[in-house]
């Protein structure tokens, strides 16, 4: 299981990029951390999600 904004998912084994696929967030405006590190973005088809991760996943909201 992988808590994903404090909520436990089965996710263990997809990339940061499997995982995104099957969410509405959109890519290029989010930041995620995992564990409390950054993931680049050219990182996320290559990290792998492990059980008892932790991901913060965090929506850029424009403004004026």
């Amino acid at each position: 299981m992988v808590k994903v904004n404090g909520t436990e998912l089965d996710i263990a084994g997809k990339t940061v990029s499997e995982y995104l696929a099957i969410t509405n967030y959109d890519s290029k405006r989010i930041a995620v951390e995992r564990n409390g590190d950054i993931v680049f973005k050219s990182q996320y088809d290559v990290t792998v999600l492990e059980n008892g991760d932790s991901l913060e996943i965090v929506s850029f909201v424009g403004g004026g």
